[in-house]
């Protein structure tokens, strides 16, 4: 059990006010130094193994802290990753992503708030998952815009 608590609250991150922000800020400044030099696989599966593990342990922890507890911030974790997946390290794009990101988190458009209805570690994940996705295809249409507008100097 607690080890799944560990996990969930991202090593006491979760247990800090706005722990969820400063949980997915982390994870940019990780994601930058960490696959800046990389084009191999490692990001997506950095990015899967941290989504089905925060789901185990979300189902683990919901019993004890109750339903998506502010101290589980490993859907935070998963969703940054997820709205990172693909896009060009950048500070800019990175920046970028974590703001997009948390605005989907935050104001839950679009049906994620729904999602949170699904049980235990799946509420827990989905609408973050899905608050990463929105944010990765924005950032990824700003990044090919940006892209075409240079390749055609406008």
């Amino acid at each position: 059990m607690k080890i799944h608590q560990i996990i969930a609250s991202c090593f006491g991150i979760g247990y800090l006010k706005g722990g969820g922000t400063i949980a997915a800020m982390a994870i940019c400044v990780l994601w930058y130094f960490a696959f800046l030099h990389t084009n191999s696989y490692l990001p997506l599966l950095a990015t899967l193994c941290t989504l089905l593990v925060g789901i185990w342990s979300g189902n683990v922890v919901d019993a004890v802290w109750g339903k998506d507890s502010s101290k589980v911030v490993i859907d935070e974790v998963a969703g940054m990753c997820i709205a990172l997946l693909f896009v060009p390290i950048s500070v800019v794009n990175v920046l970028i992503a974590l703001f997009l990101f948390r605005f989907f988190d935050i104001v839950k458009p679009l049906y994620i708030r729904k999602l949170e209805a699904l049980p235990k570690g799946w509420g827990v994940m989905m609408d973050d998952v899905v608050a990463g996705l929105y944010a990765n295809v924005l950032i990824n249409v700003f990044v090919y815009q940006h892209s075409i507008a240079t390749w055609l100097h406008l």
